[in-house]
């Protein structure tokens, strides 16, 4: 078969099908062209999914009558300003779209239609295309002073193959509404419409530039939840600025979907990206939750490639070591700086589902010596309060004798008479253990409750980490070595990091076909559960493979360890014990929550409690 020219009607074809991939595709294309034209609202409508009709209307600066027929043509834009010399530098794109590819792409697979208005221009034209087929402009009527209106009917009719592999209109709708509300977020002084099937489902109004108008529109697109659990980013480093809101630990998801990531304006799906998000969260979520985040990276158009994917879905950066070490570092300070808003914001939702019950009958007990307060050490014991809290003599709220583990408290201290300068500390003073879990403590303005599992996991796991780093891990040697039994692909796993595993403070060795041999263990695990430790350990080498280090996976090491080593739920803690943890909590970064991003401890002001009675 000799070699051919294609027709151009096959050329464009071929483009559209890399272009515009879907109707989200072509709006997507379109929108960006209203952006690029100065558009201060942009309309958009969509009916059967966007397979039956696509309208995009805008206020922009519209299109000259003389320069319409060229919008229709490929590769003829206006975004690519030539030199003195008639070269184009296409690393210095500062608009949205610059190919010149959407138009006739769209044009030649459907019927599009074009209507417009130049700012400086009296009388509205319209240009049509179907299938390739450009007709002869012709006068239009046009609703704004200046604008285009843009309308793509039977879009992929021309080429019907395509639609097969269209989803249903819902999906479509869904893809076309997440589109939407990406280029929403990226230009909050833009107001937006997207009305589906003839349904307003969208209706943004144009924020003030800045912080607080940004917020304002990640708040209408994301929910008040973000907003209330957003942190403000804004870090620059050697030319490239990041700015933006992420989300609180205890604030994450099940998966990626909320993880929104913009370049110049740009959206864009970059692994790079969402890898930095990953390592500046590793210290604070579980492997299976994912932080939510809207970031924003500004840089000179010199130092990224726009021009590497044919949707401009992905980019590529010259440094990208640079942007990866800024996004890691402002997510890390930002969250370093917001460890207690973990905490309260939790709090806050926790006070919207409580529910006064006036005049809510009293318990009265069958039996008064059953609902005393005999169980308690150390506390005052008013015989009114022991007949309506039958609940305190459960061994589930009981503050019991002092045992080892802790700094040390006189040992007949008890909450109710511990020192009360003890209030003045940030998470105050201990005065009961509820469900053998929870730490009540009272503060000068309010009271705290302390998960004392997930508080002495951060404690431990922040140690150990300061321990690896310094290279000098306390071990401690077991009284009996413990045989750890395991699948042999997993002994041999372990056996292979027994070194790595020895900076750790992990000595094992290998006891046959599928065992482990256990010696030495860190000395802030206390006295662990081994054979759990093993096997989870074997089970993260299993899930991430022998490739990646346990180095480079610290965080996830030293988490699976802390979690062993933590203070379990179920313990029963003294006055001393709970104090001492309040203390280290205090002195510790990232004490608000756990390394599985669940809040440590939440804190409820008087002010709070007393609305909850009525008394304000």
């Amino acid at each position: 078969m000799p070699i051919r020219r294609l027709p151009p009607e096959t050329v464009n074809r071929i483009a559209a099908g890399e272009v515009v991939e879907r109707p989200a595709s072509a709006i997507k294309e379109l929108v960006e062209n209203a952006l690029d034209a100065g558009a201060g609202r942009i309309e958009v409508q969509a009916d059967g999914g966007g397979l039956s009709r696509i309208l995009i209307a805008d206020d922009g600066k519209g299109i000259p009558r003389d320069e319409l027929p060229l919008a229709v043509e490929r590769h003829a834009t206006s975004k690519l300003e030539p030199d003195d010399a008639g070269d184009v530098d296409l690393l210095r794109i500062h608009t949205l779209g610059f190919r010149g590819e959407a138009l006739p792409s769209i044009g030649s697979v459907a019927r599009l239609s074009i209507t417009t208005r130049a700012r400086d221009e009296d009388d509205a034209w319209a240009v049509v295309v179907e299938g390739g087929d450009q007709r002869p402009l012709a006068p239009a009527g046009f609703p704004g002073p200046h604008g285009a209106r843009v309308e793509v009917r039977d879009l992929f009719y021309a080429t019907p193959a395509r639609l097969k592999f269209m989803k249903s209109e819902r999906s479509e709708a869904m893809a076309i509404s997440e589109e939407i509300k990406r280029q929403a977020m990226a230009h909050e002084a833009v107001a937006f419409t997207l009305t589906l099937d003839g349904k307003t489902t969208l209706r943004l109004p144009a924020e003030h530039p800045g912080d607080e108008g940004r917020l304002k529109r990640l708040a209408a697109l994301l929910g008040r939840d973000f907003e209330a659990n957003a942190l403000l980013i804004d870090q620059a480093r050697d030319g490239v600025r990041l700015t933006g809101y992420a989300g609180l630990p205890t604030y994450s998801r099940g998966n990626a979907a909320h993880q929104y990531l913009f370049v110049n304006g740009r959206p864009v799906k970059d692994r790079l990206l969402q890898g930095a998000l990953r390592g500046a969260y590793a210290d604070f979520l579980a492997r299976d939750r994912h932080p939510a985040a809207v970031l924003f990276l500004e840089i000179d158009p010199l130092f990224v490639d726009v021009n590497v994917h044919p949707a401009k879905a992905e980019v590529r950066f010259r440094d990208p070591a640079l942007v990866r070490g800024l996004i890691v570092g402002a997510l890390r300070h930002a969250l370093h700086a917001a460890g207690h808003r973990a905490s309260t914001t939790v709090a806050a939702d926790a006070l919207s589902g409580f529910q006064a019950h006036a005049g809510a009958p009293a318990f009265s007990p069958s039996s008064p010596s059953a609902a005393g307060w005999s169980g308690w050490t150390g506390w005052s014991q008013p015989a009114a309060a022991a007949q309506v809290l039958p609940g305190l003599a459960e061994r589930s709220a009981r503050v019991e004798a002092a045992s080892p583990g802790f700094s040390a408290w006189p040992e007949q201290a008890s909450p109710a008479n511990a020192p009360p300068e003890l209030i003045d500390h940030p998470l105050g003073a201990a005065r009961a253990q509820l469900h053998a879990n929870y730490i009540v403590a009272q503060t000068r303005d309010g009271l705290v409750i302390v998960d004392q599992h997930a508080a002495h996991e951060r404690l431990v796991y922040e140690r150990m980490k300061a321990q690896m780093a310094d290279g000098a891990v306390t071990r401690q040697a077991l009284l009996a070595p413990e045989v750890v039994e395991l699948d042999p692909a997993e002994a041999e796993r372990v056996i292979a990091k027994a070194e790595e595993l020895a900076e750790m403070g992990l000595i094992v060795e290998a006891f046959g076909g599928g065992a482990v041999l256990v010696r030495e263990t860190p000395a802030l695990l206390g006295d662990t559960d081994v054979p759990g430790l093993i096997r989870d350990i074997a089970d993260d080498m299993s899930e991430h493979g022998a490739a990646l280090s346990l180095k480079e996976r610290m965080a996830e090491v030293c988490g699976t360890m802390a979690c062993h080593g933590s203070v379990r739920s179920g313990r029963v803690l003294s006055a001393a014990e709970m104090n001492a943890l309040l203390r280290q909590m205090e002195a510790t970064p990232h004490s608000g929550q756990c390394n599985h991003g669940r809040p440590t401890y939440v804190e409820l002001k008087l002010h709070d409690l007393e609305k909850l009675f009525g008394r304000r």
